[in-house]
């Protein structure tokens, strides 16, 4: 395939991308208004979903056409990149404050979830039962109708939490909002196919193998959505809501996005997987230690867990086939 249709589709799915990711803060952050519901739910919750279409779409789909590195990989290397890049890009622009309490569930949940699966093959081996992925997406479920039931909702005579650090805007009406979270989702589903379909046609003139490519260029351009959104949203003030996207997307990934593909093919972790979980799993602890010494995570510390991913990257591409 020539390279300029190629690079062409790559700019073209950025930008729907982009364009997705800023329609579904405004609606997001007018749902939440409208229901007066925590922006962290908010965030751990619809937008983590939305922005993770693209995940659901390639993972489910490479596990139905048998292309097992690609469904996990993908996976594994979008969480890191969430975790480690965004959020480190993230504090680099502009410092962010987080009140971990709130989130102290859904972070173990994240971590437990990888250590789940590094469990699954020390005890069973390299392939994960059905069982196993079915057990991760009904957890999912149970944990999405807790959250929804318990969703703290804020006062009618207190100010928004979006009021208060955005820009006021007129509030639009309900079926607009909702309208336009699911013209975001679209476009956000619509870009990633196109980022994705870009990346996997440059694997091969890179000369990346498939696990390399599944880890680096397919899971960068599957969590583009999360990036905008994540560094839109502190740029607005809702630092509580991006840390709450990434990690809630985290949660969705490993859980729904693998547990579904795993329910329809059972998948293979192989030895270069549970490395890539380890990176994980230390990446997270990394994020933990920076987030609960002063409650936020500093430019210094962005700016450390970045490089800790640019590092990464550069061991995949020298040790690709481990």
């Amino acid at each position: 395939m020539h390279t300029l249709p190629v690079v062409i589709g790559l700019i073209a799915g950025l930008a729907l991308l982009i364009k997705g990711a800023d329609t579904f803060v405004d609606a997001s952050i007018g749902i939440a208004r409208r229901f007066r519901v925590s922006p962290v739910i908010i965030g751990l919750t619809i937008v983590s979903m939305g922005t993770s279409i693209p995940e659901l779409v390639i993972s489910v789909t490479a596990a139905i056409n048998g292309a097992n590195d690609l469904a996990v990989a993908n996976v594994v290397g979008a969480n890191i990149f969430n975790l480690m890049m965004i959020l480190g890009l993230a504090a680099m622009v502009r410092p962010i404050s987080v009140r971990f309490y709130e989130l102290t569930a859904e972070f173990w949940l994240s971590v437990g979830a990888a250590v789940f699966l590094l469990l699954i093959y020390f005890i069973l081996g390299d392939v994960i039962p059905r069982p196993a992925s079915f057990v991760l997406f009904a957890v999912y479920a149970g944990y999405i109708i807790f959250l929804v039931k318990q969703s703290p909702k804020t006062s009618k005579d207190d100010p928004s939490p979006s009021e208060t650090s955005i820009e006021s805007k007129s509030v639009k009406p309900l079926s607009r909002l909702i309208f336009m979270a699911l013209l975001a989702s679209a476009l956000i589903f619509a870009g990633g196919q196109l980022t994705v379909w870009a990346a996997e046609n440059l694997g091969p003139i890179l000369g990346l193998s498939e696990r390399v490519v599944g880890l680096t260029i397919v899971s960068i351009a599957t969590s583009l959505p999360e990036l905008t959104f994540t560094l839109i949203a502190c740029k607005r003030g809702e630092n509580e809501m991006a840390v709450g996207t990434i990690i809630g997307s985290n949660i969705f990934n490993i859980m729904t996005v693998l547990g579904l593909s795993g329910v329809i093919l059972p998948l293979t972790v192989g030895l270069g997987t549970v490395t890539d979980l380890f990176v994980l799993v230390a990446g997270s602890l990394l994020f933990l230690l920076f987030v609960t010494t002063r409650n936020k995570i500093a430019r210094w510390e962005g700016a450390v867990m970045a490089v800790i991913y640019v590092g990464y990257i550069i061991y995949l591409l020298v040790f690709p086939v481990m």
